[in-house]
């Protein structure tokens, strides 16, 4: 039974940890990524489609993306799906592809998105807090219901205390990376 309750603890730490990456991914610092652009889609013969389903995304240098349709007749679509996403880039259509240029990031805005970090930061650690209120409270039912002994239950609790202290510092790894990141101009 303890093993079981740590095991579901690390599964919910390790998913809290996933999402804080996925979301933090999506903070834009200035430099071109491809992710991006993940939240992009693309009319494309009436069906909804990731932009990176109908075009070769790239990024020729730290600023800039480049987007080559594979169909030439879906350029358009392409240039109005980016204009009505939240990407926050005007796209320049010469024809064949699709320039996107990242625009700089003033102090202002680069503290305001850290504090928006922080926030995201603090969700994910509140996420790793419930997964271990969890497993000691599932490890509390089973001494009281004798199913393990006071011994396990202690040891059960130190180890899953264990596990959210390195969860804990994960997610404090990653954001001070990502902070760090998001204030070098």
């Amino acid at each position: 039974m303890v093993q079981e309750q740590q095991r579901a603890a690390k599964d919910h730490m390790e998913k809290a940890v996933g999402a804080l990456m996925n979301e933090l991914k999506k903070v834009r610092t200035g430099r071109a990524q491809i992710s991006m652009l993940d939240s992009v889609r693309v009319n494309y013969y009436g069906t909804p489609t990731p932009l990176n389903q109908v075009a070769a995304l790239s990024c020729p240098d730290a600023r800039s993306f480049l987007i080559s349709p594979w169909d030439g007749s879906v350029l358009k679509e392409i240039e109005s799906a980016i204009v009505k996403s939240d990407v926050g880039m005007t796209p320049q259509n010469d024809g064949k592809v699709i320039r996107l240029k990242v625009p700089e990031l003033t102090e202002e805005r680069r503290k305001e998105m850290v504090k928006n970090i922080k926030k995201m930061v603090e969700d994910a650690r509140v996420a790793v807090r419930m997964a271990r209120r969890d497993a000691n409270e599932a490890l509390k039912k089973g001494q009281k219901d004798k199913v393990i002994s006071e011994d396990e239950a202690k040891r059960g609790e130190g180890e899953i205390q264990k596990l959210t202290d390195d969860y804990i510092k994960k997610i404090d790894k990653i954001a001070e990376d990502k902070e760090k990141e998001l204030m070098t101009v």
